[in-house]
């Protein structure tokens, strides 16, 4: 079976790294796109030999003839686009975040079950070939106990879309906390062996809204807006807790005063600690009486193509070939930690979940 696939905003996102996944999949095909820009939508289609082209999605769903529904939008739109193509019968793979807040997160999780459709929301870093090394070398039982971590994505100057939907809390969730977070806290997460939150606390700040120097190829993300709105944060810190003990410092930013710019996770066990920096993966242990490190042959260090082997997963799951290894109870769970988070900062208390 080939799948037809409507795409949802085709901007930035979609171009960069969901069309050539889909373009190169054997068994799905984009058949519609949709943009509120017309000419973007148009362009895209063009550029893809597409005949159906939209600019309202309750139209594309109308028409019918959908099997998936690749949403790409603005964060705020996630759930409801999402929501209403699981009523309407259809799959649907989304951009993260999940949804702007908990509640929204649930209604789709919810919406996903009542419908029997699938939901999938990316979590492409899962894909990586480091990912995917030291996910098995966890459950081989090799790092032992994993009891502490610490994860993040710092930017010296990276602030995506300044002024337009990345940088406007209504239409966003949050700044570098919901847009970077999701990754590196899920990554942690996952690898973990995905334990329940039970309490967060957290800070935000906002000190780089007039500042207008780049450093960062993510600068060029979103629709920038002179004299636009910059309503979130630029940088974000916080701890979570979880059922098992264990816990995991994160700090997330779009700017800040740092050397380099660098996304990481560490992770520290009873038996081995790893560390994945800029996506090279060490691993620290005891050997033969000494302490050493330890690193990936090439091959199961390199990137893959992540997003392919994301959107690889889901159409396998669609098949019967795989049972989904990112669930929307995922979703829900990140999206309370990242709301915690948030409503800790403002109110200077930690939250319990």
């Amino acid at each position: 079976m080939t799948y037809g696939v409507a795409a949802v905003g085709v901007g930035g996102i979609f171009k960069a790294v969901h069309e050539g996944a889909w373009q190169e999949h054997p068994e799905a095909k984009i058949t519609a796109v949709c943009d509120i820009r017309e000419d973007r939508a148009r362009e895209t289609a063009a550029r893809l030999g597409v005949s159906r082209v939209y600019t309202d999605y309750k139209e594309m769903l109308r028409d019918g003839d959908i099997d998936i529904v690749d949403i790409c939008t603005p964060n705020l739109y996630h759930s409801t686009i999402a929501i209403e193509a699981l009523q309407a019968g259809i799959h649907v793979l989304c951009e993260k975040p999940d949804a702007v807040n908990p509640e929204e997160a649930r209604r789709m999780a919810d919406a996903a079950s009542a419908s029997g459709k699938q939901l999938m929301v990316i979590r492409n870093n899962r894909f990586k070939r480091s990912s995917q090394f030291l996910k098995r070398y966890v459950e081989e039982g090799r790092m032992g106990e994993i009891y502490t971590g610490r994860c993040g994505w710092v930017r010296r100057r990276g602030i995506p879309g300044k002024g337009g939907w990345f940088t406007t809390k209504e239409l966003s969730g949050g700044g570098p906390l919901i847009d970077l977070g999701v990754h590196y806290i899920d990554l942690a997460m996952w690898i973990m062996g995905n334990p329940k939150p039970i309490a967060v606390s957290g800070a935000t700040y906002t000190k780089f809204a007039n500042d207008e120097m780049s450093d960062s190829v993510h600068s060029s993300f979103g629709d920038k807006q002179e004299n636009g709105v910059f309503d979130v944060e630029d940088l974000a810190t916080g701890f979570i807790r979880f059922d098992n003990g264990a816990t995991l410092q994160i700090e997330f930013s779009w700017a800040s005063n740092v050397a380099e710019e660098m996304h990481f996770i560490e992770l520290r066990g009873t038996k081995a600690g790893a560390c994945v920096k800029n996506d090279q993966l060490s691993i620290t242990t005891e050997m033969a009486g000494q302490l050493v490190d330890i690193k990936p042959a090439a091959r199961n260090a390199n990137l893959g193509n992540p997003h392919m082997e994301n959107i690889k997963h889901f159409v396998d799951c669609l098949q019967g070939r795989a049972e989904p290894t990112i669930r929307p109870e995922h979703g829900v769970d990140m999206i309370q930690i990242l709301s915690a988070i948030y409503e800790s900062a403002r109110t200077n208390q930690e939250i319990r979940l």
